[in-house]
């Protein structure tokens, strides 16, 4: 969810090697992930954690198909979901989903939550402060249009002239805000807290376009036939990781090895197969 990300050589699916606080973080669901194997759980001995047994993770549940809300308003579904709690259980730990805002989200890592899972682009500035998994996803930026709109966009700059719609604080909004700020373009830039709004004003005609990361793109087209994507920047590949405190290396350890067995196991591609469907062939 999220300034130009590390740029790192990977392959076009998927490699293994994303708010306290503006809001306090509430605790939405605890719960055991599937297990892969029956292999002994990775040594997490040196590790920090904030509870015996289980991994907190920070995570602003409103970013499809990374995370949501299941039908029943409370239990968190998606793509991020999945994957940390298949890590969780690789370490032999209950998985802890702790819904917080976006906004500040980093700064309750170690406070809140042991690490952040929410489509976290790794970038040199994040990296100053905190500490990366290996990338689990690959992503671009996306602009979406209406499904009907004529509109020809092969590049950022035919966006002069439109209004844009994108969550605030994100890879997106650092990137758009560049374009402006520099007179690339003359834009209006929409900044919501949630990604979801930015679609419901597309599709209300309240603004031109989106502009998100293409992941999230892939989940709306995938989903519903009202929108379409426009234009990828693929020059500059983004991935995300899953962030922890600058101290606690022997997590990042742990959590990497259990990304490389979920790889291996080919979980990690069902799992992107499953969220982002036919738009991700």
């Amino acid at each position: 969810m999220k300034k130009k990300v590390l740029a790192l050589v990977c392959s076009a699916v998927m490699l293994f090697g994303l708010t306290a606080c503006g809001k306090e973080a509430e605790t939405v669901t605890d719960t055991t992930a599937p297990a892969q194997e029956s292999k002994p759980a990775i040594d997490i001995s040196a590790a920090k954690l904030m509870s015996d047994g289980v991994l907190n993770v920070g995570c602003e549940v409103g970013y499809p198909p990374f995370e949501d809300f299941a039908e029943d308003g409370t239990t968190p579904k998606g793509y991020d979901v999945d994957i940390i709690t298949a890590v969780a259980d690789k370490l032999g730990l209950k998985v802890n989903i702790i819904n917080t805002a976006w906004d500040g989200i980093f700064a309750g890592i170690g406070v809140n939550y042991d690490v952040v899972c929410s489509a976290v682009t790794i970038t040199p500035e994040r990296m100053e402060t905190m500490i990366f998994s290996t990338p689990y996803i690959n992503n671009y930026q996306a602009v979406v249009l209406l499904a009907d709109d004529p509109k020809e966009v092969k590049s950022f700059n035919d966006l002069d002239g439109m209004s844009i719609a994108l969550q605030k604080e994100t890879t997106s909004d650092i990137l758009m805000s560049d374009y402006k700020s520099t007179g690339t373009i003359d834009i209006q830039i929409v900044a919501n807290e949630k990604v979801t709004s930015c679609f419901t004003q597309l599709q209300n005609g309240e603004v031109d376009a989106v502009v998100v990361d293409s992941t999230v793109a892939d989940g709306y087209i995938n989903s519903s036939k009202d929108f379409k994507i426009v234009y990828e920047d693929q020059s500059e590949p983004e991935q995300f990781g899953i962030a922890m405190a600058p101290e606690n290396t022997a997590l990042q350890a742990a959590v990497n090895q259990a990304l490389k067995e979920l790889e291996e196991e080919g979980f990690i591609k069902e799992t992107y197969d499953y969220w982002f469907g036919a738009a991700a062939e």
